[in-house]
């Protein structure tokens, strides 16, 4: 099976910490070339310091004018791009709908699937010129089951399901493939805040709240951000060249959330 990345340029957003940062270090060790964005600074400093061979630029996708600072840039320092890998997202408010300021709601969107929008429709007439490649979407398992008290996040990884499904459709006459991957419960940072952010919205320890997720899994265990690089490398090379319009659960059998 060939899960070489030679040869390849890609971008990820939000690529310097957690997933995204698993996602180009794994790009790189199989021989792509990564630039990458995000909204943090300090992360972007560290990213440089560990992966000193990725060009990178600081972006909000869900600003318009920065996805296209973000493109200018990624052109230049990539000379065109084949792969795609949407990674940036926000866990958005954790409440019950009637107690979501409009604000956090329209945030949550913004940045986890408008800003996906704006990244696709600058990355395609690159990705065509180069005579096909992939994309790269993250959704999440909330975007296949239900999650109370998560209605916008809920909302926007529901959207990228059939962002995902409907690009690829008039995407592959292009050669362009459309998937995305669905993590489950990935151990870090980001899932201890939402862990969290549900404990003291539900009233119970968070240490009870991780216990009620992790039974809903059919393996009893979570994932790790590798977990989900692993997946994104194998979509984008060689190995899934076949695979298009499909959204892949990355999640030890998730069955339910809580």
């Amino acid at each position: 099976m060939n899960t070489s990345a030679t040869g390849l340029r890609v971008l990820v957003t939000a690529g310097a910490a957690g997933i995204g940062f698993a996602i180009a270090k794994t790009f790189v060790e199989h021989g792509a070339r990564v630039h990458i964005c995000d909204v943090d600074e300090q992360a972007l400093a560290a990213a440089q310091e560990a992966l000193p061979g990725v060009t990178q630029t600081r972006a909000d996708v869900a600003s318009r004018a920065d996805v296209e600072r973000l493109f200018e840039d990624a052109a230049r320092a990539l000379g065109g791009l084949d792969v795609l890998v949407n990674n940036a997202g926000i866990a958005g408010p954790t409440a019950k709908v009637e107690n979501i300021a409009p604000e956090d709601w329209e945030r949550c969107i913004a940045v986890d699937l408008n800003g996906m929008f704006y990244c696709t429709r600058r990355a395609m007439p690159l990705i065509k010129a180069a005579g096909g490649g992939s994309i790269v979407n993250l959704s999440s398992i909330a975007g296949r089951l239900g999650f109370a008290l998560r209605t916008p996040y809920a909302a926007a990884k529901w959207a990228v399901v059939g962002f995902t499904q409907s690009l690829a459709a008039e995407a592959g006459p292009d050669g362009v493939r459309v998937n995305c991957i669905q993590p489950g419960i990935v151990e870090g940072a980001r899932v201890d805040r939402i862990v969290a952010a549900k404990a003291a919205a539900l009233g119970v320890p968070p240490a009870e709240v991780l216990a009620r997720m992790v039974e809903g899994v059919s393996l009893k265990t979570t994932v790790t951000a590798q977990d989900v690089a692993n997946t994104a490398l194998f979509l984008a090379s060689d190995a899934g060249r076949h695979i298009s319009g499909q959204s892949i659960s990355v999640c030890g059998g998730v069955r339910y959330l809580v």
